[in-house]
């Protein structure tokens, strides 16, 4: 299995999917969409690439026509994407993608929820040796009625550089700069992801952890993915069941 899908794993193992969180991180994703590309999802990637998104989440067709419109009028609330970089107990490193309407705000409750669990806020650029940022596609593996190795050589010259899959889906890793060419390449073949981003995958992970680092990391972890300002987080450090049944016991 790729990096990319063993961390997507792990990442799933240490996070409580909250709804309405969820829809709130695609309604900003759908704000900025439009801001920079129009409401028209047949010219606007970015927005068709949201809608899709909001789909895999199963959020209501509704609140998506709701979101377009309200990031389309007069007095649209309006958004930034700010990053934040730092370290958690034993060294793990974080990295943080927010979207605010209030960047004060937000860098406030950043700094505070690492000095609550004994993190500390670092200086932007410093973690870029430890993530490399790549296009993640994730399918459903009923959606794929080619042949298999098919399917496989268009998504290599589509840019694939990881194809893995489980029982029930597929996911594809590219590099940075293939993303729009693999997702025009999924359209002309008219497979719909079911989710597909820009993620940061850590080049190795920590695997050293005392339990109670453990413990204050996710911890952390969950506090950062509860702040309304915070779209997505990510870490290197190795999170498997058997530890957080420990942790929890």
């Amino acid at each position: 299995m790729g990096r990319a899908f063993e961390y997507r794993k792990a990442s799933k193992m240490a996070r409580w999917d909250k709804m309405a969180k969820t829809f709130s991180r695609i309604g900003k994703d759908i704000a900025i969409a439009v801001k920079f590309g129009g409401s028209d999802p047949e010219t606007n990637p970015a927005l068709r690439r949201c809608i899709q998104n909001a789909k895999g989440a199963n959020m209501p067709k509704e609140n998506v026509e709701r979101a377009i419109k309200k990031a389309s009028g007069n007095g649209a609330q309006q958004y930034d994407e700010i990053t934040y970089e730092g370290y958690g107990q034993g060294g793990v490193s974080f990295f943080i993608e927010c979207t605010t309407d209030n960047p004060t705000r937000t860098v406030a409750n950043i700094r505070a929820i690492f000095n609550k669990f004994g993190g500390n806020l670092g200086k932007n650029g410093e973690l870029d040796f430890i993530f490399d940022r790549k296009g993640i596609f994730t399918l459903d593996k009923v959606s794929i009625s080619l042949d298999w190795e098919e399917f496989e050589m268009n998504m290599i010259e589509g840019g694939a550089e990881e194809i893995d899959f489980d029982d029930t889906e597929v996911v594809i890793t590219t590099a940075f700069e293939d993303f729009g060419l693999l997702s025009q390449r999924l359209d002309k073949l008219k497979i719909e992801a079911k989710n597909a981003g820009l993620q940061r995958i850590p080049n190795s992970v920590i695997k050293t952890l005392t339990l109670d680092h453990l413990r204050q990391n996710v911890k952390m972890l969950e506090k950062f993915e509860e702040d309304n300002d915070v779209q997505n987080v990510y870490h290197n450090m190795e999170i498997r069941e058997e530890m957080l049944a420990k942790m929890r016991s």
